[in-house]
């Protein structure tokens, strides 16, 4: 487990590397929008996790558009990893289990005591409310894998599918957290089990108050 002060160096190197970069490359590789306000500060404003995120350039700082909460310091390391690796290159369209990301074996059991276990938990006897808080929550969209299913753009080029198989008198409620293939260039397998657990645990509460 990560401790407080590994997030602070992860940030404050990933704010180093970021700050170095050329604004208009990154916006245009990230899918995020480039702006100046009226200050005269360069703004990149990034969709995450149904929010829209706003980093101001001359001193990376974090701020979501609209709110005055502080964006969580893990969600500031993934940002920053998203942004400091993302390219020019597109989604490629092709769906992976976690265990076939670099890395995705040795943390295969975090990952499924983070996100897919507890999404099989909450939705395993109700997966069409998964679709409907899904929706709700991040603008997701259905699929057509398992069940019932839902396609969330975490970023703007990270698509994750959450998928749910109902169950029967012979087998439970099984469920499964796949990722498009391009993520393993952009995020490490430790950021892609966080990632994961990011999108779950908001829904498990909706799903809570729903019931």
């Amino acid at each position: 487990m990560a401790r407080i002060d590994d997030y602070k160096k992860a940030v404050e190197l990933g704010k180093h590397e970021l700050c170095n970069k050329n604004p208009k490359v990154v916006a245009e590789h990230s899918g995020a929008d480039l702006e100046t306000d009226p200050q005269g500060n360069t703004l990149l404003t990034l969709h995450f996790l149904g929010k829209r995120v706003t980093i101001t350039w001359s001193e990376c700082e974090f701020s979501f558009v609209g709110s005055d909460d502080q964006v969580p310091i893990q969600k500031q390391v993934l940002i920053l990893h998203y942004l400091n690796s993302v390219t020019e290159s597109r989604v490629l369209d092709k769906w992976i289990a976690y265990q076939e990301v670099p890395d995705g074996k040795f943390y295969l059991d975090v990952f499924q005591r983070r996100a897919k276990n507890p999404l099989v938990q909450a939705f395993g006897d109700q997966p069409e409310l998964l679709l409907k808080l899904a929706t709700e929550a991040y603008g997701a969209r259905p699929s057509d894998q398992g069940d019932v299913s839902v396609v969330i753009k975490a970023f703007p080029k990270v698509p994750v599918a959450l998928i749910m198989w109902r169950g029967d008198d012979e087998f439970p409620p099984e469920g499964n957290i796949l990722f498009d293939r391009s993520i393993s260039d952009i995020l490490s397998a430790e950021d892609i089990a966080w990632l994961a657990g990011m999108i779950v645990y908001p829904l498990m509460g909706m799903a809570k108050g729903s019931g």
